[in-house]
């Protein structure tokens, strides 16, 4: 048994019955007479799992291994048919690299009839690439936002200035607090950040397979993950840590998957060269946060984007204040008081233990899913937003 890219959960009885799943939800009503309650387990990617299986039936775990390292670059690259990549690490060098291996990793994900996607780079890259294949169905792109969000705005220009079939799709506040429980069950986690983000993913892929006959999906997620563009990581003086934290800021991406969604950032060639140079390639070069990778893609006069979802809204009403607000009418002190007696495992600090009483509601027992609540490091942070950082407060009134 392995897990690569897309989520897998396995559950082991006391006798040895075992049963593997895409997700929880398919292992959580299962029945076994020896075990009325499984305890489901999440099956960490990279991983594989050899089992020795009885003439009985019965299953025994012979070795846990870990075959794949984020920064290790993975044996079959070297099957890739990858122009030739000149040594050396001077920073020219390395950002003609990164443009090869991006290109590449979006070629290798075209084996399809429809596409729609996301982020203004990879449509850009995946338009060029059409036309040097001479595909002759229009590409289509799509945006999710508020009115006048500031992603409308930018993905509207994009989409004139590429010809792409352009979709629009609007939503209000309410339609959005609307989808958090079905974001919640559909993801199995209580993490803020994620069920914060994962609305309008939610609702753009509802509106994707009602609307249209797109089933892949290219999207730029990662991209801030794979580069560190948070802003909690204005407040780290760079070291070796870095990385680590890096791994465990893109733990959980495997789980957000919805269509059949292509991520050429995390491309395993492209994300294993970029964490092979060296922490001062990668390190930020002034207050604004200048990347290498950043660097090398705004050459082209497109713009990565900055933070998760804020875009989504309005300036003066952000996706964060809107439930933030709605939450705080969802749970009283009362319920904050005996936080750690109903939820003892990753005892919810702020209200929001709002998203802890959604998943314990569809999956009771199974706080334990979740290893940690994300949390920025190095600051002294009780919830996971960029607005509540003093350097993002400092940047919004500049």
């Amino acid at each position: 048994m392995a897990s690569d890219d897309e989520p897998l959960f396995k559950a082991m009885t006391e006798d040895r019955f075992l049963a593997v799943c895409s997700e929880a939800k398919g292992l959580v009503t299962l029945k076994h007479f020896k075990a009325p309650f499984l305890k489901v387990e999440p099956f960490l990617p990279g991983h594989y799992e050899v089992f020795d299986l009885k003439p009985n039936g019965q299953v025994a775990s012979v070795v846990m291994v870990k075959y794949h390292h984020c920064r290790d670059e993975p044996p079959h690259a070297l099957y890739y048919n990858v122009e030739k990549l000149f040594p050396g690490f001077e920073t020219e060098t390395v950002k003609n690299k990164l443009w090869i291996l991006f290109n590449d990793a979006i070629k290798r994900r075209l084996m399809t009839d429809r596409l729609g996607l996301g982020l203004q780079l990879v449509a850009a890259t995946l338009l060029k690439q059409l036309k040097e294949a001479q595909v002759q169905y229009p590409l289509q792109t799509f945006v999710i936002g508020m009115e006048d969000s500031p992603d409308l705005l930018a993905a509207r220009k994009v989409g004139n200035h590429i010809g792409s079939e352009h979709h629009e799709v609007l939503f209000n506040s309410e339609e959005g607090i609307q989808a958090l429980d079905e974001v919640i069950f559909s993801l199995e986690t209580y993490n803020i950040t994620t069920a914060h983000a994962s609305v309008s993913m939610y609702l753009i892929s509802k509106y994707i397979q009602k609307n249209t006959d797109s089933v892949v999906i290219f999207s730029g997620e990662g991209s801030e993950e794979l580069i560190q563009g948070y802003i909690y990581f204005h407040n780290k003086r760079w070291s070796h840590l870095e990385n680590t934290e890096l791994e465990r800021s893109s733990q959980g991406i495997y789980l957000m998957i919805s269509l059949e969604l292509r991520v050429p950032f995390l491309d395993h060639h492209f994300s294993s060269y970029y964490l092979y140079l060296s922490t001062e390639m990668r390190i930020p070069k002034n207050e604004i946060e200048k990347h290498l990778l950043r660097e090398t893609f705004e050459d082209s006069n497109l713009i990565l984007k900055e933070i998760l979802c804020d875009g989504i809204t309005s300036v003066k009403n952000s996706w964060f204040k809107i439930l933030q607000k709605y939450v705080e009418h969802q749970v009283d002190d009362a319920m904050m008081a005996n936080a750690a007696q109903k939820f003892p495992f990753n005892t919810p600090k702020t209200k929001g233990y709002y998203y802890h009483q959604i998943l314990e509601h569809h999956f009771p027992g199974q706080a334990d899913w979740l290893s940690h609540y994300w949390m920025p490091k190095w600051i002294d942070a009780t919830d996971p937003s960029a607005h509540t950082l003093t350097h993002y407060k400092s940047a919004a009134k500049a």
